[in-house]
């Protein structure tokens, strides 16, 4: 298993409001099932971005992940961009 940075831009046009109960729904089912390990918006951003930690077995599946989203489902992301991550200390540091 390896960890992978999802970093959502929003597009400033759409309602995010409106997509964000289903978008944290899903989330808390992610991290329920244990691929979800951190999320939450980046502060002080404009047009907002939000970062996602996943744990999956490959970038293809961390993409998929991200497809269900539905702040992606409903056109509210703008850009998506997915790039795995080696945390070597910390939390997420793997022994």
């Amino acid at each position: 298993m390896s960890f992978f940075i999802i970093n959502y831009t929003y597009d400033p046009a759409k309602d995010a409001d409106a997509v964000r109960p289903a978008h944290r729904a899903y989330l808390r089912e992610l991290f329920a099932a244990g691929s979800l390990k951190a999320a939450g918006p980046l502060l002080g951003t404009d047009p907002v971005r939000a970062l996602l930690i996943v744990e999956t077995p490959d970038e293809a599946a961390a993409a998929a992940l991200s497809d269900a989203d539905p702040m992606l489902t409903e056109g509210i992301v703008l850009e998506r961009s997915i790039i795995e991550w080696n945390p070597v200390t910390g939390v997420f540091a793997q022994a």
